[in-house]
């Protein structure tokens, strides 16, 4: 069986008698390491409420379009950004017809206009309501747009009536959502990735540091071990737990974290550099603790190696992908890193702003190549992990 874990499920509820069924799925989901939140429609109130899904994913339950308690009251760009998979189980024939429309006049609606996420639509209605060209139109196109579907079942319905159309079980469903995590588009490959900051000592006690937490390069890893790469991740000091099935090697200095990239480079094939690499470090390392003497005090520092750009001149070279961490003119920066270390992809990211980046769970990125080039709004770190592991196999074939 798949994982859930580190992710993050938006389980929107609409209004259908299978809506008793979503409350063993928060279970279901959370068994496999999801993190939930609900979305539910009006009519999904009249068969369960909020409070039994409150009680289960620990989280109060959105209803509303327009929350006075959100951030700025856009409750619903907020949810739309959390949100690693929407996945709206069960999904009626209305939910179906209005996500074709785009209308986005309830909050179940706009979630699914804003959100960058991957859509799972498991549905659940009536054998001839499910067989109608009108609602099997509305899957294909659905299907055409990149939104996947699990169910539904065949059966006896609520109504009596006996034929597909019921939701399927939520042990499958939780199953189906794992599944989109794998994809299979690195499989086979070994992929090695730097994460978190490292420290550069000044004396016993002291270092030159960054606030790097880690979490990009770690929701990287996971997005390449479901992607079916083997992966070993270098990892400066973080205080985050690794993904199963990746291979941890702890550095602490700029050094360190070198050595290890070029032990394992000449057998990778793709080298993701996200680690906050200290540009410098101290000439000399004092011994003791310094003390305090002077009202100033000069430190003398010397620049150290470029990891990257020293991988990306090896041979045999993998191919090489970096980011650029900058606080102004951010496009220019990144395509002057992308030619200047001859990257085959730069991930620019804006780390001034306190919302994403540095000790943030999100994240938006300028992805940039020799040719081209993908912006991603703002969204979950893990999200922005899958979209670059997407992007990698994509031009690595291309």
């Amino acid at each position: 069986m798949g994982h859930l874990n580190n992710r993050r499920v938006l389980l929107a509820v609409c209004g259908g008698i299978a809506a008793y069924k979503s409350a063993e799925l928060v279970r279901r989901l959370q068994d496999l390491g999801a993190e939930v939140r609900v979305l539910m429609t009006r009519g999904a109130q009249e068969f369960i409420t909020p409070l039994t899904l409150q009680a289960l994913s620990g989280h109060a339950v959105h209803h509303s379009l327009l929350d006075e308690e959100a951030e700025r009251g856009m409750g619903h760009i907020e949810l739309a950004r959390w949100a690693d998979l929407l996945l709206i189980a069960p999904t009626t024939a209305d939910a179906l017809a209005r996500l074709v429309a785009g209308r986005a006049d309830d909050l179940l609606g706009a979630v699914a206009l804003a959100t960058p996420a991957p859509k799972l639509l498991a549905p659940a209605m009536n054998q001839q309501m499910w067989k109608d060209p009108a609602t099997q139109g509305n899957v294909t196109t659905l299907e055409n747009r990149g939104i996947h579907f699990v169910g539904p079942a065949a059966g006896e319905q609520a109504c009596g009536d006996v034929g597909p159309g019921r939701m399927e079980e939520p042990e499958f469903i939780a199953r189906a959502a794992a599944a989109l995590f794998a994809t299979g588009l690195l499989a086979g490959q070994q992929v090695l990735i730097t994460a978190g900051p490292t420290r550069e000592p000044l004396d016993p006690v002291r270092y030159i540091s960054n606030h790097s937490s880690g979490r990009m390069g770690y929701a990287l890893a996971q997005a390449a071990v479901d992607a079916g790469a083997r992966v070993t991740l270098v990892s400066g000091p973080v205080t985050l737990t690794a993904p199963e099935r990746v291979t941890v090697r702890p550095v602490t200095t700029a050094q360190e974290m070198l050595d290890a990239c070029l032990e394992h480079s000449k057998t990778t094939d793709i080298f993701i550099s996200c680690a906050a690499v200290a540009d410098y470090r101290p000439i000399e390392i004092a011994s003791q603790k310094i003390k305090k003497h002077d009202a100033e005090l000069s430190l003398s520092l010397v620049r150290n190696p470029d990891i990257l750009a020293t991988v990306s001149r090896s041979t045999p070279r993998p191919y090489c992908v970096g980011f650029a961490a900058e606080t102004q003119d951010l496009r220019d920066h990144a395509l002057g890193k992308l030619q200047s270390k001859n990257l085959d992809m730069i991930v620019g990211n804006d780390v001034s702003d306190p919302r994403i980046g540095f000790n943030s769970d999100e994240n938006a990125a300028l992805l940039l190549w020799a040719d081209g080039e993908r912006a991603v709004e703002r969204c979950s770190k893990h999200t922005l992990a899958q979209i670059i592991v997407e992007e990698i196999a994509r031009r690595r074939t291309s």
